[in-house]
């Protein structure tokens, strides 16, 4: 069972999703969580401080889904399209708390620690496809690639017709030079 903390982010993540930031109380955040406003504030002192946890988290989902990149039997770009397009699952719940911080990226100060955490993400899948494309360009155009249909995911927009991840990676193979996974027959 999930701790009390992790029930508290979780229920903050679906109310900014479900509702954004300006309907989100602490109150409601305790409701959803089913504790206490008292076991709330013992997480979180503050709905800032429950923003901090939140940035902290999506944080550390990034890590483990850059190393995931990294890992990845097929290669990180076939990972990173794959996870990125509609239908993609990404272990470790990154596209949630993804999406819930976007929810929260505005103009406020708080916006900015949004927007510095949203550029870690960026910067953690770039770096990983970047170790397998060597060419920063490259990287670039690959993980565009991967924001487009991660774009898509979030909107719920289906591919077009006919097309699919595994159409776009052939030819995305075809001009785009990536590293072969060692093979496990080895």
């Amino acid at each position: 069972m999930a701790s009390a903390r992790d029930r508290v982010l979780d229920s903050y993540e679906t109310l900014l999703i479900e509702h954004g930031a300006g309907a989100v109380t602490l109150d409601a955040v305790a409701a959803a969580a089913e504790v206490s406003k008292g076991g709330l504030l013992y997480h979180f002192a503050s709905k800032d401080a429950l923003t901090i946890g939140l940035l902290d988290r999506l944080r550390e989902r990034s890590a483990a889904d850059a190393e995931a990149i990294r890992s990845a039997p097929d290669g990180a770009v076939a990972y990173y399209v794959h996870t990125s397009a509609p239908g993609g699952a990404v272990p470790g719940g990154i596209t949630r708390t993804y999406l819930a911080v976007l929810r929260l990226a505005d103009g406020t100060a708080t916006g900015q620690a949004v927007r510095d955490a949203l550029a870690v993400v960026d910067a953690d899948a770039y770096e990983a496809l970047r170790d397998e494309l060597h060419d920063p360009v490259l990287a670039w155009l690959a993980q565009l690639v991967g924001d487009g249909l991660y774009l898509r995911t979030l909107t719920g927009t289906p591919l077009p017709p006919g097309l699919g991840v595994e159409e776009l990676l052939a030819l995305m193979r075809r001009y785009v030079p990536v590293d072969e996974p060692e093979s496990s027959d080895r």
